[in-house]
């Protein structure tokens, strides 16, 4: 398989993002049939604000004029087909985090969301029943609970290039063993560094989750969860253990509509164990049936888990300074729709 780096050709153009995640998430379009909406105030509310952007019911493809941080004094809830992209500035939020509850096609991209305070905090916080979500180049840290949280119905979901540090539960996907509906969660983690992170690289129920070309280090119990029925596929990742070597664990929990409790698997494609990390899985649930990605993978940018990606990684997730691609030329627009995006 011939190496290349992920999402090269979506920066050309201001709205180029639009239904080019690689994975689950592929359909995620955002606001690419909406208005421009500028950010011109770092209020936590009002006009120009960017709750007041992401309230409307409108499709809107959101963008930053000015650089800071935002504090929020309470949850922002983001209405379906928007995108809030961070390009052209670095915009911090605090305080609280980003709700998706209920809502549809939303692209998120290069911001830093970090030091939020308060009982079930998250700084992204999927549910219930939302879908096709892109999380992309975010810097996330120090939340009172998790840093990503997926669960109750939501699925179709990609996070990709993010930065993830100084956290205990960094992501959860299924938040509850009585949760069934979770058995529709369908998730794609790549290209994405957990740096000296906990746990929940990620911790996951019922559902199917791809892993590729991350980076995982140095974490403080476990670096992959398999719990009750979940299918979780690592391939090309690399995980280097600090202390702690376990880097994929397997936990007992009963679903309410089975007899017995079950544990999730894991299988192993070309991961790369430094520093005596371990796993332990056994014959048995390696032989359990798990999904297969080959819808997807064919475009995929997976590539072999090497000292190369490693330092690419280091340099290349989270929040980047780069500048704000301009809008496509007014015909190139009047052109775009949901089969030329991918979606």
């Amino acid at each position: 398989m011939t190496a290349q780096r992920p999402y090269v050709q979506v920066e050309r153009t201001l709205r180029g993002l639009a239904g080019q995640a690689e994975g689950f998430g592929r359909q995620a379009i955002g606001g690419l049939h909406g208005d421009v909406y500028h950010v011109i105030t770092l209020n936590d509310d009002g006009p120009g604000s960017l709750r007041d952007g992401c309230r409307k019911s409108d499709p809107l493809w959101i963008v930053f004029d000015i650089s800071g941080t935002i504090n929020l004094l309470s949850g922002l809830r983001v209405s379906s087909y928007k995108t809030i992209d961070g390009r052209g500035q670095r915009v911090e939020l605090t305080g609280k985090g980003l709700l998706l509850r209920e809502c549809e096609h939303v692209i998120v991209c290069n911001l830093v969301i970090e030091a939020g305070r308060g009982h079930d905090v998250d700084a992204i916080q999927i549910k219930p029943n939302s879908k096709h979500i892109w999380i992309d180049r975010c810097s996330l840290s120090d939340f009172e609970d998790g840093l990503i949280d997926i669960s109750r119905g939501s699925t179709d979901i990609t996070i990709s290039r993010c930065y993830f540090s100084n956290h205990n539960k960094t992501m959860l996907i299924g938040a509850r063993s009585c949760d069934t509906i979770d058995r529709s969660i369908r998730v794609t983690i790549h290209h994405c560094f957990f740096d000296g992170t906990r746990q929940r690289h990620p911790r996951v129920r019922f559902g199917k989750v791809h892993l590729y070309n991350n980076y995982t280090r140095n974490w403080g119990i476990y670096a992959v969860c398999a719990s009750v029925e979940s299918q979780i596929l690592s391939q090309s990742n690399i995980y280097e253990a600090g202390e702690k070597k376990l880097a994929f664990v397997h936990l007992i929990e009963q679903a309410p509509d089975k007899d017995i409790g079950t544990c999730g698997s894991v299988r192993s494609e070309g991961d790369l164990f430094l520093n005596d990390a371990r796993s332990d899985k056994t014959e048995a649930i390696d032989n359990q049936l798990l999904f297969e990605a080959q819808e997807y993978n064919e475009s995929s940018s997976i590539e072999p888990a090497t000292p190369d990606l490693v330092e690419f990684l280091q340099q290349s997730t989270g929040w980047q300074q780069i500048e704000l691609p301009p809008p496509p030329e007014r015909t190139s627009m009047d052109s775009l729709d949901l089969e030329s995006t991918g979606a």
